[in-house]
């Protein structure tokens, strides 16, 4: 055994849950990206058949539907576990936010990025980089949960449409009427396409980098730290 494999320690980064939370969130939105498009701009048609019924657009909107709210149900998960989250296992995340509002912390953030230093110990789970990366993606994806309510109300005048629908009216009207609500809808989810492949590099990065196994750890909930962070 190696020097340097000796000088790291495995320890747990991401509980089952938090994965679960990671993964369902990945799926629904490839799901949704694909339905979207559909719903926005019809790229297939049913095959032809003696059926009098074919209803390709029914489909693909109900998956929408259901993908959306899956969304939803995790993110509003996800948001109570950064506050609330007590588990001794992971960092608490609430935490990063005292890195992000530290110049020091960032200075030296931004120096490892940069080649020009080691990674500062952090006192949250993420670094101040990736604390505001990840509020600016919470608060597109509020945007897009939003806007995918008040288009739902629209089209269901019962059940939780009904229910939501007084709701979503004075949010519909200050956004300044429904065709708004689809635009800033459309413009919510080409944010997360240009967030994700960022997201993505960033990831590889720091795998490669720190050779703490940070790609890994999102499938297998472990990280090989060294034992001097």
């Amino acid at each position: 055994m190696s020097k340097e494999a000796l000088n790291r320690e495995v320890e747990v980064e991401y509980t089952a849950g938090t994965r679960w939370i990671h993964w369902i969130r990945f799926f629904s939105i490839i799901a949704l990206s694909i339905t979207g498009f559909y719903i926005a701009y019809v790229f297939i048609s049913p095959e032809v058949s003696s059926e009098p019924t074919l209803f390709l657009n029914a489909r693909m909107r109900m998956w929408h539907e259901i993908f959306g709210f899956v969304l939803i149900a995790v993110t509003i998960f996800k948001v109570y576990l950064f506050f609330f989250d007590r588990s001794k296992v992971e960092k608490l995340e609430i935490g990063s936010f005292k890195d992000a509002i530290s110049p020091k912390v960032w200075i030296a953030q931004l120096k490892y990025y940069l080649f020009l230093g080691a990674h500062p110990k952090l006192r949250g789970a993420y670094n101040p980089l990736q604390f505001v990366a990840y509020l600016f993606l919470y608060i597109v994806l509020f945007v897009l949960c939003l806007t995918g309510l008040i288009l739902y109300a629209h089209v269901y005048h019962e059940g939780l449409g009904g229910l939501i629908y007084p709701a979503m009216r004075p949010i519909e009207a200050l956004m300044g009427g429904l065709a708004n609500v689809r635009e800033v809808h459309h413009i919510a989810m080409w944010v997360i396409f240009l967030f994700v492949p960022v997201h993505i590099y960033m990831v590889i990065f720091n795998s490669i980098k720190s050779k703490e196994g940070a790609l890994d750890s999102v499938v297998s909930g472990l990280k090989f730290k060294h034992k001097d962070h």
